[in-house]
């Protein structure tokens, strides 16, 4: 046997010695995993086996990328909610643990997408690239780390800004039948944040895809998605993905209050939220209570909701507001979930179907309505004319009932009525037109010093409409002072008048242009 040179073996020994002492030296470490077996699937759960450790709320992955959370951790089976497309399983199929919770990408590279609550892209553009992740099931802040609500955030609804107001951390309940213009309420309010300095995350539980296409239309024909996050689950999606949208959109706006940002939640609706969980709930075979909900369902709008605050200046000073939206039923507002969020939120908006029919939008019934929060908040300027306003209003209401039964009125009465019609005209406003602060404020005083009393009703819109172009004749230095100062001057209020009494001086009768020359 012919040996090899040994200029031949120092080439070997320097290619394979190192492996096979690194064969030699290796030790396998082993990686237990614990995987179970799905024993039935039903509509959006399946019950599993063999997965003795799997802790509650356990994210578990099923073949296909499907993955569920441990909902009912029984002694020989868990209950899991499925979160996609469960077609394809069967009995038999192998389940494993991923030791983690449900988690939700984060940050500014989803401002201007339209996702589902597991991070996937709806809009055609590409995968959502983010650094950052958090747990889609966080604890509210401490009483201790908040701060009181003191900022406004404008809706740009002279209804709402005068006599429902609301401060940025409040929580305000949007409720009524269904079509009477909810939404409509909340995407306003979205759209009147360009320029504020306020992110928006629009939450569709349920809804139907051509909904949320129209809303999304919407928001990019008015220029909110820059600064809009949409998160959606479709009527036709897996109930699992309707009950986590809410949560997993709260998270990815409690990351931007945490940088100190403003920011605005809208969770469009909790009806449905509430019924997916109940659907869940009943094929998990848990104790059904009232109206077949079960005996928790206050407790998962409490821990979300709880979730919007105001955080103090030594945390960032940031803020979560947040205004769910809930369907009533034949005007029921004592019903089992609306009451429910009305004992959890800041304050409720109102919306009357029989305003609705009268055409007066948005038909948000003002005796109903509440904001126990957003007064201390409300510019000085507001709060001045708001006071008359609700009075003079609800005066009308009142005698405008008696009015519809032939009672004789005497002339304080008809000028009561009279007086309260031009309010509810004014009040009125079309979807998607957002009013400026100095435009309220000019209407809003020529109310109150009843300016708006002697022109005709058919004039009231152009009327309306003169008094809000006229604003913008408002000095800057007024303008500016309607933000900022603690009260409204005598000065500043004579000169809003002034401007507003010329811009209406065409709107009057001739008799009384005459009188006046």
């Amino acid at each position: 046997m012919i040996s090899p040179p040994d200029s031949l073996r120092s080439v070997f020994d320097r290619a394979f010695g190192g492996l096979s002492q690194g064969r030699d030296t290796f030790a396998p470490e082993l990686t237990p995993h614990e995987v179970g077996t799905i024993t039935s699937v039903f509509t959006g759960i399946a019950r599993v086996c063999g997965l003795p450790s799997v802790g509650f709320e356990e994210l578990v992955k099923f073949p296909g990328g499907v993955f569920g959370i441990a909902f009912n951790v029984d002694e020989n089976e868990i209950g899991v909610v499925l979160l996609g497309e469960y077609w394809h399983l069967h009995a038999g199929d192998e389940v494993e643990r991923t030791g983690r919770v449900m988690d939700v990408a984060v940050g500014d590279e989803l401002l201007g997408r339209v996702i589902d609550p597991l991070g996937r892209p709806l809009d055609g553009n590409g995968p959502v690239v983010s650094n950052e992740r958090l747990p889609i099931e966080r604890p509210a802040p401490p009483v201790m780390d908040r701060a009181p609500v003191t900022v406004p955030l404008q809706t740009g609804l002279k209804v709402v800004d005068a006599m429902i107001p609301i401060g940025r951390g409040q929580r305000e309940l949007i409720l009524g039948d269904r079509q009477t213009g909810k939404t409509a309420i909340a995407i306003d309010t979205i759209i009147n944040q360009r320029g504020k300095d306020v992110l928006c995350v629009y939450c569709a539980i349920g809804q139907r895809a051509s909904a949320v296409a129209k809303a999304v239309a919407i928001f990019r024909e008015k220029e909110a998605m820059d600064y809009t996050v949409v998160v959606v689950t479709e009527g036709n999606d897996p109930p699992g993905l309707a009950y986590i949208a809410p949560y997993a959109a709260t998270s990815i706006a409690e990351h931007f209050m945490e940088q100190g940002r403003d920011v605005l939640i809208v969770y469009d609706d909790l009806t449905h939220h509430a019924r997916a969980y109940r659907e869940l709930s009943l094929l998990l075979r848990r104790p059904p209570g009232r109206e077949a909900f079960p005996g928790d369902i206050f407790y998962i709008h409490s821990r979300l909701l709880e979730r919007a605050t105001h955080l103090r200046k030594e945390l960032g000073g940031g803020s979560l507001t947040a205004l769910p939206i809930i369907e009533t039923e034949a005007q029921n507002i004592s019903a089992y979930i609306p009451t429910n969020l009305i004992s959890i939120t800041d304050g409720q908006i109102y919306l009357s179907p029989s305003l609705f029919e009268l055409g007066v939008l948005p038909a948000v019934d003002v005796g109903k309505s509440v904001s126990r929060v957003g007064g201390k908040a409300q510019r000085a300027a507001y709060r001045e004319v708001a006071g008359d306003l609700k009075l003079g209003y609800s005066q009308f209401e009142e005698r405008e009932t008696f009015s519809r039964f032939g009672a004789r009125l005497d002339e304080e009465a008809h000028k009561i009525i009279e007086h309260g019609r031009r309010i509810r005209a004014c009040l009125k406003q079309p979807e998607f037109a957002p009013v400026s602060v100095p435009a309220q404020i000019a209407v809003l005083l020529a109310l109150t010093a009843e300016l708006f009393d002697t022109v005709p009703m058919d004039q009231m819109m152009a009327a309306e409409q003169a008094v809000r172009k006229a604003a913008a004749e408002i000095p800057a230095k007024v303008a500016k002072r309607l933000d900022t100062a603690d009260k409204l001057s005598d000065e500043d209020r004579e000169t809003i008048i002034e401007i507003a009494r010329k811009a209406l001086a065409r709107f009057l009768p001739k008799p009384e242009l005459e009188e006046k020359s």
